[in-house]
């Protein structure tokens, strides 16, 4: 198999994965049912992944990878509501772009394993996010606040109820609340 095919396969497989796993759970997904809706065979699956925690890990990878580099984007930012806003702004943005896996990293135990085993699970991960909504000695109810507001932006842009949102809506509606919420004001847009 070459280089270019297998990249390919691999990618189609991890979409197909991600569709089987928002349509049935992780949990309700077998590699079985992965291959056959690919079209290939239950060994064309294992040349790829091991095992499903591997897919499953490799599905949640990448939106693990862009919340990381929102995080550093916004901690290299000058002032700390420079960096609430650019954090609140990119988490919202991965929200949107990733509206069914979010869903799926709040609602499903299997994504939940999957990320805990992640590198970006750790605690010092979580740590400097938190730290940009709650400053470097936040009392328990900044953390709760804060803990709310990611949840809240999480859960309602993956929910069924604002699925038929165009992106552009329901990023400005989300980014509305947040701001509402964590007593940002909204910022002036120039034409």
């Amino acid at each position: 198999m070459d280089v270019v095919h297998a990249e390919d396969t691999r990618t189609r497989l991890l979409n197909t994965a991600l569709r089987l796993f928002t349509e049935h759970g992780v949990e309700g997904t077998s590699l079985q049912m992965i291959a056959d809706a690919l079209g290939v065979t239950k060994a064309a699956v294992y040349y790829h992944f091991k095992t499903k925690a591997e897919i499953t890990e490799s599905v949640a990878e990448p939106v693990l990878l862009e919340l990381e580099g929102i995080v550093d984007d916004a901690r290299a930012q000058r002032t700390r509501g420079a960096q609430i806003d650019h954090l609140l702004d990119g988490f919202v943005d991965l929200v949107v772009q990733h509206r069914s896996l979010v869903a799926l990293f709040s609602s499903d135990p299997g994504i939940a394993r999957a990320i805990e085993k992640s590198v970006h699970s750790s605690d010092s991960f979580k740590n400097r996010l938190l730290e940009i909504l709650v400053g470097p000695d936040p009392d328990l109810t900044a953390i709760v606040t804060a803990q709310v507001l990611l949840a809240g932006i999480a859960v309602a842009g993956g929910s069924i109820e604002v699925a038929s949102l165009d992106d552009d809506t329901l990023r400005e509606t989300l980014l509305s609340v947040a701001r509402k919420l964590y007593h940002r004001p909204r910022r002036r847009t120039t034409t």
